[in-house]
């Protein structure tokens, strides 16, 4: 009998049929000196990469205030890989491809001059589309959220009208989203005077982690869950 092989997620036909090409494109962190960069978001870029679900062609831009080289930003992100991540293993080659597309740009958030050098790095990428198909993710104070979207806007980096443009741009927003329903309001409304509500995306990573972690614990250990918690009093349960 002929031996059962188990096909490569990454490759499995068809787990890609209903997505959008991954298109060449540049992430710019806003807070890469941060905890949340180091903790969070290089290592979760790292394992899409080495799972093959990164664009054949990319970069990462950390943002920050803090006076550093391209390498030793590396070097604190890989430190972060291998601290943080939940492999915490590191094939030297494959961090070497990886490390390879991150780049390191010092600027004041509040700095006009730091955006226009922003855009001229985007540039000497080379490939235009690296330029102008762009991620901008805001892990930095919310009090700073307006500044940057109206600076990005500014130096023309990011475009509202981009049904206009060949090219896209996104912003992903970090937790917290204004403190009250007033303030959210606000900030919502001056985000959207630079970008089209689709190109919005306000991010949580923790809610309900720990209760979905823990689900089974989560009901026999409350009388209340323990007892409704059946065929007879639930039709179906959706996890989102």
């Amino acid at each position: 009998m002929a031996e059962e092989t188990k096909p490569n997620p990454v490759s499995a036909p068809g787990l890609h049929d209903e997505r959008k090409a991954d298109e060449p494109c540049t992430i710019v962190i806003f807070g890469a000196s941060g905890d949340l960069t180091v903790r969070k978001l290089i290592p979760a870029l790292y394992h899409l990469y080495i799972d093959g679900q990164m664009p054949e062609q990319f970069r990462v831009v950390g943002f920050a205030r803090r006076e550093k080289t391209d390498e030793s930003w590396r070097g604190e992100m890989k430190a972060g890989i291998e601290k943080f991540s939940r492999s915490q293993k590191i094939d030297n080659a494959q961090w070497d491809a990886f490390a390879a597309n991150l780049s390191y740009h010092q600027g004041d958030l509040t700095d006009a001059g730091a955006y226009v050098g922003l855009g001229k790095k985007l540039v000497e990428f080379g490939d235009e589309r690296l330029a102008k198909n762009l991620v901008f993710y805001l892990a930095i104070s919310p009090s700073l959220f307006g500044e940057a979207v109206d600076q990005l806007h500014e130096t023309k980096l990011l475009h509202r009208k981009e049904d206009e443009d060949q090219f896209w741009q996104r912003l992903v927003v970090e937790k917290p989203f204004g403190h009250d329903l007033q303030s959210a309001r606000l900030l919502n409304n001056h985000l959207i005077r630079h970008a089209r509500e689709r190109q919005i995306f306000r991010i949580d990573h923790y809610l309900g982690k720990e209760t979905v972690q823990n689900i089974m614990m989560f009901r026999f250990s409350n009388a209340i869950f323990e007892q409704l918690w059946n065929r007879e009093s639930i039709e179906h349960i959706q996890i989102t």
